[in-house]
């Protein structure tokens, strides 16, 4: 009992640094990861998709659009260049995508991608290596039959593995497998454990199903608190056993849980560390938060990215937790700040996904 009060007394120091240094940071950010949504589009139709991908359409703006972003960051940011993060929809799609990454190669820019990894062949593994990617987040939901009904694409377990084989082979040392937790798949975590082991990745991201884009028409993919608490203890046991499992960014656990899922404690990044630009050229923070004329806040087509990223962000720069009133008189509020901005009801003015509600 006394080892387990020492424990939780060193976490509270610990998160209290985190909260001191978040409020820092939100009064002097500092831009660590820059993402680009090369487009919407996407070879698969996923039953969950934030985006919406074959749904919603949008301008793509041309890629010396982005080329030029980077020019002036390369300068605007020279000496503390943020790591560039390419995603979608599936970012290889884009005709222009190596032309994109081997100039920020060139201008020094460490960068990495999310993908499906269906489009990941040992030629495009070679390219990817040759162009000095750094970091790649591939999706695998489940085993095979799970994982092809999830994300409506027939074979797509086969030429997702297939492609992590391919990175492997190219002896990539940042290749993480990001897997969508559902009541449906909860039970297989074990088998696809399995598939992994075989595939020798370097890391695996559980996340439980988040309220964003289609997972929004769908109740049932949602984890209830028992079945969130499963996934937490798996994770918390397979890190024990020296595994490189770890949750999700998203969302403050409480003292139980936080840190021993991941490397550190809760907070939201979006808007004091990390900024994104969207397929339309739009500017905001995490490609995940609801798009709306409060979270958008400029356009590269029209706005400085620099002046935008040290002028504007206002929303993400004030703790969420000041819009409401639960939030504000909660007792774990200096920790959580309102939680993640990906998950808040911007109409509502309230957290859609609080753990504390439920435990």
């Amino acid at each position: 009992m006394k080892e387990k009060e020492r424990i939780l007394r060193a976490k509270a120091g610990q998160m209290k640094e985190t909260a001191d240094y978040r409020m820092k940071l939100m009064k002097e950010p500092l831009l660590h990861y820059l993402f680009f949504e090369l487009t919407l589009r996407c070879n698969e139709n996923c039953v969950h998709c934030g985006s919406r991908c074959g749904e919603v359409h949008s301008e793509e703006i041309p890629a010396e659009v982005f080329i030029g972003v980077l020019d002036k960051v390369a300068v605007d940011f020279a000496g503390h260049l943020p790591m560039l993060c390419l995603t979608g929809g599936e970012p290889l799609l884009r005709k222009e995508f190596f032309d994109i990454v081997h100039h920020a190669k060139k201008l020094g820019f460490s960068w990495g991608i999310t993908s499906n990894g269906t489009l990941i062949t040992k030629e495009v593994a070679r390219r990817l290596k040759e162009a000095g990617m750094a970091t790649i987040s591939v999706s695998l939901d489940g085993t095979k039959e799970y994982h092809d009904a999830f994300r409506r694409s027939e074979g797509s377990f086969e030429r997702t593995v297939e492609g992590l084989s391919n990175l492997m082979e190219q002896g990539f040392q940042e290749v993480q497998v990001t897997t969508v937790v559902t009541p449906a798949n909860l039970a297989q975590l074990d088998d696809l454990f399995q598939v992994l082991c075989g595939i020798d990745v370097d890391s695996w991201r559980l996340v439980g199903m988040e309220p964003i884009g289609r997972a929004l028409d769908r109740p049932d993919l949602f984890l209830n608190k028992e079945e969130h608490l499963q996934l937490l203890r798996y994770i918390r046991n397979k890190r024990e056993e020296g595994y490189p499992v770890t949750y999700g960014c998203s969302h403050w656990l409480g003292l139980t849980y936080e840190r021993d899922v991941r490397d550190w404690y809760f907070f939201c990044y979006s808007g004091i560390t990390t900024a994104g630009i969207m397929a339309n050229g739009d500017i905001g923070g995490c490609l995940d938060i609801e798009r709306n004329a409060e979270t958008i806040q400029g356009n590269v087509l029209r706005d400085d990215f620099t002046e935008v990223w040290k002028n504007r962000f206002r929303i993400f720069r004030t703790p969420l937790s000041t819009r409401c009133e639960e939030c504000r008189t909660c007792p774990d509020e200096e920790f959580c700040k309102g939680g993640s901005a990906h998950s808040w009801d911007y109409a509502k003015n309230r957290q859609m996904v609080c753990f504390r509600r439920e435990w």
